[in-house]
């Protein structure tokens, strides 16, 4: 594994039953990382892994085109933020 404590590792998985998904959330707890976990329908097994201290963003809909669409609308803004955090500029 790449990461190290005080790292966040960031999932996207519709189902929340992605067998590498899974894999790599155990490996994160093993090695101390945080977990945002960006999910959808009953949040899947991946729900039953997260630790008090992870975040789970679960998107409350059967459709995958919805969950993906969600979770595509999250991905940017943690782009914007992370741009916002280097850069010190907003950009709408």
């Amino acid at each position: 594994a790449l990461g190290r404590p005080g790292d966040l590792l960031i999932t996207i998985t519709t189902s929340g039953n992605s067998p590498n998904i899974l894999e790599a959330v155990k490996a994160a707890a093993g090695i101390g990382l945080d977990v945002v976990a960006l999910t959808g329908r009953g949040g899947g097994a991946l729900a039953g892994l997260l630790r008090e201290t992870d975040i789970e963003l679960r998107i409350p809909s059967d459709s995958t085109a919805r969950i993906q669409e969600a979770h595509a609308i999250i991905i940017h803004s943690i782009c914007d933020l992370i741009d916002l955090h280097i850069t010190g500029e907003f950009q709408l």
